[in-house]
């Protein structure tokens, strides 16, 4: 991506947006309070819209609102019921350990679920540090209740402004993430491509794609069914949205056999052709993200037409050079990989036409009846609550140990009479996670980026004689921690410690010295308590669960498989079937990845057999790319040839599979299991081959003339050797298994 590109990425990005919106909202009030001398008192108002303003996560209007709502409720209700209890300390015991369980169980309802649990658990931490005068108890609560509706007013005339605004943005960072996917691709056209690294670089950027289309989903049809009237600028979206699913898919359909490619043309210019401008392409793509962020509309940086004709002008001439009739399948899988490039092309063109907004470009969109159908509903049912109220949930397992480490915290506060105890307990609330790796890394963050923090805050109370310039550092400094707070803890929480100091010098300039003290003592001790209590109590290791994963993996693409070659025994195929099990495949794979990532962050003990993990790892992403490939070719007309000759081969990459999932559920397995069968060649493709292989002969032509036979021959000839690459995929897949368990 241009440097131009990626820094307005940055300056339209939702985050940025977030953090100067939270920023702003803030700050005006708390200017207004100090011209009238109430900003002590007023102090709760900026919690209020700092905590319920983090909880703003992307979305649909109507769940972003009630989560406001049901984080504003909980937050009352937890500061409320602390200062009840502030005066005793066996009931403030009991209220940790009630709301210490509680607010963390809820994230069993989902990510926002999660958030408004965290913020009430931190808004409970708070308030224990207060103390409230007589007559002044429920005033505190009250105020920092009117800071949330502040911020849930804010929220309303934002969206009410500009309604299509997070959609944009969304949208925006989906295409962008689409050009880094494709250009990992394009790598592999290059001289020397490092395999395994590059399958490394797309499995992430395939779970973020994942998840950014499940969000990205709920915005852009949820937002339609918000207006009243159907503007084509929602259209238009819409259609842009279908539009990045369909690219989504041809890169990943487009999978081949880059390791025979570069085995055969790998002396040659073709493939380095092929790659440079797959990766014009892919910044073609990153180009449209960024101005469908900005609302602009873009412009092609390049003559892609220019540039695929000389791919197909370069094609055409290395095969009049080197074709012959013993590498005729060779240079059909080449073919194949210039029409991929071909249908991508049209894509891209498609989109840059989309960002005009212009009326003409939707009619294809048709009547959208219905689309809140594809939308998954949130289920809020009790009974899921209670049913994780065991040893064997991961969520509940991650309260005991939060819980225990809170009350650990807060007693060491006590004995100690630490200043600000309840940073020690902040930090252990937004350190800790489910996942060991998770709190590792956070943790690692959350030192480094305190004692940066306090470093800059520090030089900046010294250096910066002006109150003036320390209050546009601290809004500087607060954009920052609030626009990097859901992407780099690190940066997030300098900036928090630049702020929160740069905050109490305004307050009372006299005791800097000891907060910044404070600061850094209480971070040290919650970070220590937060990595003890995750590594000792209850301690959750992704090794432990890993055959549950890794089933998991393999049963969603056994279906995936299963679905997709149903038209090539039965001739008929279920495309709704076929979409929910692709996106089945791709979540596990997600899961899979995730959990690996996971344990490379875990202590050396628990990585039981790593590299054999990370090989299943790898090679899953592969074998559900290359179904990926096989079910367009099922799609487009599969159902044309002779069914016989792909049943041996389903029936044996099945077997295969099964064979995988028996090893993992700890079933014997007879030795003959694990070795590769020999598929039977497909007559159907040996006659065409004869065929093919004749008339070139005789006519000296580089093509047969009959274009149904060309067709169809290069096609038979494709989904053959995705048969064989599938085959022989699950064949190692039973063979790593076999070490792994």
């Amino acid at each position: 991506m241009y440097y131009l590109d990626g820094f307005s990425k940055f300056v339209h990005s939702q985050y940025l947006a977030s953090g100067v919106r939270l920023t702003l909202a803030t700050l005006i009030p708390c200017l207004v309070f100090r011209h009238y001398g109430v900003l002590e008192t007023m102090m709760p108002f900026a919690l209020g819209t700092l905590f319920i303003g983090a909880v703003d996560n992307p979305g649909p209007l109507n769940r972003r609102r009630n989560t406001l709502l049901f984080a504003i409720f909980f937050t009352f209700f937890s500061g409320l019921v602390t200062i009840w209890l502030q005066p005793y300390t066996a009931l403030t015991y009991l209220a940790i350990i009630v709301f210490g369980i509680f607010f963390p169980m809820i994230g069993v309802y989902g990510n926002r679920a999660n958030a408004v649990g965290t913020i009430s658990l931190l808004v409970f931490i708070f308030t224990l540090n207060e103390s409230p005068a007589e007559g002044k108890v429920y005033q505190h609560v009250l105020v920092f209740m009117a800071g949330g509706f502040w911020y849930f007013l804010i929220f309303l005339l934002s969206s009410g402004l500009r309604p299509y605004l997070p959609a944009q943005q969304l949208m925006g960072e989906n295409l962008v993430l689409l050009g880094e996917l494709l250009s990992v691709k394009a790598r592999f056209y290059m001289p020397n491509p490092r395999f395994g690294r590059l399958y490394d670089k797309m499995v992430p950027l395939q779970v973020a794609l994942k998840e950014n289309h499940e969000v990205l989903r709920e915005i852009v049809f949820k937002t339609r069914q918000m207006v009243k009237d159907s503007s084509n600028k929602s259209r238009t979206l819409v259609l842009m949205y279908l539009d990045s699913l369909d690219l989504f898919e041809q890169i990943l359909n487009s999978q081949q056999d880059y390791r025979h490619l570069v085995k055969v043309f790998g002396d040659t210019k073709i493939l380095r052709i092929f790659g440079i401008y797959i990766s014009w392409l892919a910044e073609e793509v990153q180009h449209i993200g960024v101005a469908v962020q900005a609302g602009a509309v873009s412009t092609s940086n390049r003559d892609l037409a220019e540039g695929f004709h000389k791919c197909e002008l370069a094609f055409y001439r290395f095969r009049s050079a080197r074709m012959t009739q013993e590498n005729v399948e060779d240079f059909i899988m080449l073919k194949q990989v210039l029409l991929s490039i071909r249908d991508i092309t049209e894509r891209v063109k498609k989109l840059h036409l989309l960002t005009k907004y212009e009326a003409g470009g939707t009619e294809e969109l048709g009547s959208l009846a219905g689309a809140d159908g594809i939308v998954p509903r949130e289920d809020l049912n009790p009974r899921i609550l209670l049913d994780n109220f065991s040893l064997k949930s991961t969520h509940f397992r991650h309260a005991l140990r939060l819980t225990l480490a809170l009350v650990t915290g807060f007693t060491i506060s006590l004995i100690w009479n630490i200043g600000h105890s309840h940073w020690v307990l902040l930090t252990i609330v937004t350190i800790m996670k489910p996942a060991f790796g998770i709190t590792k890394q956070r943790n690692l963050y959350r030192i480094a980026g305190t004692f940066l923090g306090a470093s800059v805050g520090f030089l900046a109370i010294y250096l910066v004689s002006s109150n003036t310039g320390l209050f546009v550092l601290m809004m500087i400094a607060m954009i920052i921690a609030y626009t990097f707070l859901k992407t780099n803890y690190f940066i997030a929480s300098a900036g928090i410690t630049i702020y929160v100091i740069i905050g109490f010098y305004f307050l009372n300039s006299q005791m800097i010295g000891e907060v910044l003290v404070d600061r850094i003592i209480d971070t040290a001790i919650g970070s220590a308590i937060a990595y003890l209590f995750s590594m000792f109590v209850l301690p959750s290791w992704e090794s432990s669960n890993l055959n549950v994963t890794v089933q998991e993996a393999l049963e969603s693409n056994q279906h995936y498989f299963e679905t997709v070659s149903s038209v090539f025994s039965t001739k008929e195929i279920d495309l709704a079937l076929l979409k929910h099990h692709r996106k089945e495949a791709i979540i596990a794979l997600a899961n899979v990845s995730d959990t690996f990532q996971k344990m490379m962050s875990e202590p050396r003990r628990q990585r039981v057999k790593l590299e054999d993990f990370h090989q299943f790892v790898a090679t899953s992403h592969m074998l559900t790319s290359y179904i990926a490939s096989l079910s367009t070719y099922a799609q487009s007309g599969g159902s044309r040839f002779d069914i016989g000759g792909f049943a041996p081969k389903i029936k044996e990459i099945d077997r295969n599979l099964t064979t995988a999932i028996s090893i993992v559920q700890g079933k014997q397995i007879e030795r003959t299991e694990v070795i590769k069968q020999a598929l039977p060649q497909n007559e159907q493709l040996i006659q065409m081959l004869s065929l093919v292989k004749k008339e070139i002969r005789e006519t000296g032509r580089e093509e047969v003339a009959d274009p149904v036979l060309n067709r169809d021959f290069s096609e038979l000839r494709t989904i053959d050797g995705l048969f064989e690459l599938i085959n022989t995929l699950t064949v190692d897949i039973v063979k790593i298994l076999s070490r792994l368990f």
